[in-house]
C-alpha cells in the first residue's frame, strides 16, 4: 500500500509522514526532496511554482511509487499534492493508494510556517498554496490541531477501516 500525506506546506506532512511510517514499519519518503534546485530556488525566493515546474517533481514521485510496487514495499510519501489532476496522476494504475489530507485553518498554518526556521518554503507562499489547494474527497481527513500522535492514530484506525476509493 502506498499512503500520500498531503496538505499545504506547513501543516505537517513530513512529521506526520514520519511517524505514521515508523508505528507501520513503512518506507516514508520526503516529496520535497523530489523537487529540482530550480524548484527550490523559486520556492526560496518566495515564486510560486507553476504547473510546468510541479509536474516534473510528480514524476519523480511517481516513479518512486512504481519502484515501491515493483519491489512490494509499502510506503508513506509526503507530497503536497494540491490539486485533483496531481492526485489522480500519482493513482494511475496504483490500486493501494489512500491520501490522507491534513487539513487546516491558514491562521494555524501560517503560525506553524513563521515558527520554523530551516524550510526554503517562507510563510509569505502560503497564499498561493490555499489558492491552489482542490480539497481532495473520499481521502482520509486529519484536524492539524491535534497532536501528530493523534493524528497518526486516526489514520491507522481509518486505513485498517477502509476501501480502496475509486
Amino acid at each position: 500500500m502506498i499512503v500520500v500525506v498531503m496538505g499545504v506546506s506547513g501543516s505537517g506532512k513530513t512529521t506526520v509522514g514520519r511517524l505514521l511510517a515508523k508505528r507501520l514499519g513503512w518506507v516514508f519518503h520526503e516529496g520535497d526532496e523530489f523537487h529540482s534546485a530550480a524548484n527550490i530556488e523559486k520556492m526560496s525566493e518566495g515564486v510560486p511554482l507553476t504547473d510546468g515546474d510541479r509536474w516534473p517533481w510528480l514524476a519523480g514521485i511517481k516513479e518512486e511509487i512504481a519502484r515501491c510496487i515493483e519491489s512490494d514495499s509499502d510506503a508513506v510519501i509526503a507530497c503536497s499534492a494540491l490539486r485533483g489532476a496531481y492526485r489522480t496522476f500519482l493513482a494511475a494504475g496504483v490500486p493501494e493508494i489512500r491520501f490522507v489530507y491534513l487539513r487546516g485553518d491558514a491562521a494555524t498554518i501560517l503560525d506553524r510556517m513563521n515558527s520554523r526556521a530551516s524550510h526554503y518554503m517562507k510563510s509569505d507562499m502560503l497564499d498561493s498554496q490555499m489558492a491552489s489547494l482542490e480539497e481532495p474527497e473520499g481521502a482520509i481527513e486529519a484536524d492539524i490541531r491535534n497532536s501528530p500522535e493523534t493524528i497518526v492514530a486516526e489514520i491507522e484506525s481509518q486505513l485498517s477501516r477502509r476501501q480502496v476509493p475509486t
